[in-house]
């Protein structure tokens, strides 16, 4: 549960931010891929990550909240699942980017996340 909430927490005020910010995020954004592969990709791009984040974050609550009342992992592994696909995009960015700093600083991200799902498939 603790887990669930954490990724709930980390994938809704992410994906809100981008949404309320999405100006300032494109901006900053254009700037930090503009000598990548990526460069001309960033507005298409930046929306797909925040459907995915706001998706991981929602089914993470959600999944929680299922967990709680029935004991029902399923939907808490989508969620997990959902996370780890975020995750693994955004690691990719950080790499086509060289900002290996950052890509490093999203592992700490994947371990409980995958920790997470295994837990559930148990």
């Amino acid at each position: 549960m603790i887990l669930l909430a954490f990724l709930a927490i980390t994938f809704l005020q992410s994906g809100l931010d981008k949404v309320l910010d999405w100006k300032g995020n494109a901006s900053w954004l254009k700037d930090h891929f503009s000598k990548s592969p990526l460069a001309g990709s960033v507005p298409l791009l930046l929306g797909i990550i925040t459907m995915v984040e706001l998706a991981a974050g929602a089914l993470s609550l959600a999944g929680g909240v299922v967990l709680m009342g029935s004991g029902d992992k399923s939907l808490g592994i989508y969620a997990c699942l959902t996370a780890a696909l975020a995750l693994l995009m955004l690691f990719f960015g950080q790499r086509m980017a060289r900002d290996y700093e950052g890509a490093r600083t999203l592992v700490v991200y994947l371990i409980p996340t995958v920790f997470l799902l295994v837990l559930l498939q148990a």
